[in-house]
């Protein structure tokens, strides 16, 4: 049987125009007949301000939230009441809960702020971790930069000093070879020779340039440069067979540096 639509006061004192369905079963007809005068009439007013009292206990969210134990609670106060009447409740149902337009409106709002809110705490947590991430991203790639920058460095450094202690090696060998092979007389002889020819050579090309030079006076003589290149020559030799493998390199280029004056 149909529940007619009727108003009904929330506990927050919102008014809720609501109709059901109530299903029943007559268990005795003598009561049905005697102990009441229209037992379905009964039972339907029942049924309304039992509804009435109950949703007056609940608050606008609890109603609609709770329909289903509100059903319960309407089903189990009408059997208490109609088992006089030869009647059992065995079913009610609440079939429409129509709040006031007012209320449907605050509602959408509610709903229309509560989704923006979400969309927008969503929104700031993507910017925030987007950022975290940029960041991190950052920090990472100055992190492999320097090391990058450090280990060029070291590489470099390494390479810088093992070239300048090749270098030392050869020159120290060089200078220990020369230092030997200078210790005969055909050596000396050699290097009279070279100097001979290095000389006339250059003065040769000084010859063919177009270029005024101002040389020495006794530049022309020959016999007299080799003749000073070669006691300088041997003032070596002599420094280098007593000195020690320092001073045998400070003699040498000692050497060169007079052989360049």
């Amino acid at each position: 049987m149909e529940i007619p639509s009727q108003a009904a006061i929330t506990l927050d004192n919102v008014t809720l125009d609501i109709d059901g369905v109530l299903y029943i079963r007559i268990t005795d007809p003598f009561k049905a007949s005697y102990g009441v005068e229209d037992a379905e009439y009964a039972v339907s007013q029942l049924a309304q301000t039992t509804m009435r009292s109950e949703i007056g206990q609940l608050s606008l969210d609890a109603v609609l939230k709770e329909r289903q134990q509100l059903n319960l609670n309407i089903s189990e106060a009408i059997n208490e009441a109609a088992i006089d009447w030869g009647v059992k409740c065995l079913r009610y149902e609440i079939r429409d809960i129509r709040p006031p337009k007012n209320v449907l409106q605050a509602m959408h709002q509610q709903v229309s702020a509560e989704r923006s809110k979400r969309a927008l705490i969503l929104e700031s947590e993507g910017s925030r971790q987007s950022a975290i991430n940029r960041a991190e991203g950052q920090k990472q790639s100055v992190i492999l930069s320097s090391e990058a920058v450090k280990t060029e460095t070291i590489n470099r450094a390494q390479a810088d000093a093992q070239a300048i202690l090749l270098r030392a090696e050869a020159t120290a060998c060089g200078i220990e070879l020369v230092s030997k092979v200078l210790k005969t007389q055909a050596a000396i002889d050699a290097v009279g020779l070279t100097v001979a020819e290095k000389y006339v050579e250059a003065f040769g090309n000084l010859a063919r340039q177009g270029t005024t030079l101002v040389i020495p006076a006794g530049l022309a003589d020959v016999g007299g440069m080799v003749a000073s290149s070669l006691g300088i020559f041997q003032k070596v030799k002599e420094g280098l067979n007593v000195a020690s493998p320092q001073q045998k390199i400070q003699a040498f280029a000692d050497n060169n540096e007079q052989k360049t004056e």
